[in-house]
């Protein structure tokens, strides 16, 4: 049995604040596939809703990141 383990610093998550709400679009993206594979069309427009709201959210977040640490680079 092969053992998989996935190690990620706690500094990406600090230097890229959007970065959990693109995960969690992903997730979801996912769960709205399974609930359409499932029959559950209404339930699954109302998570890709959600989905796409955290996906803005995530991305304006890496935006003022990209910012921040841009500016900090620069100096």
């Amino acid at each position: 049995m092969v053992r998989v383990t996935v190690r990620v610093p706690k500094r990406y998550f600090r230097e890229n604040l959007g970065a959990p709400f693109v995960i969690a679009f992903q997730v979801m993206l996912l769960l709205c596939a399974f609930l359409l594979i499932r029959g559950y069309s209404a339930l699954a427009n109302e998570v890709a809703v959600y989905a796409y709201y955290s996906l803005v959210v995530g991305v304006v977040l890496q935006l003022i990141c990209f910012m921040k640490y841009r500016e900090k680079s620069a100096e």
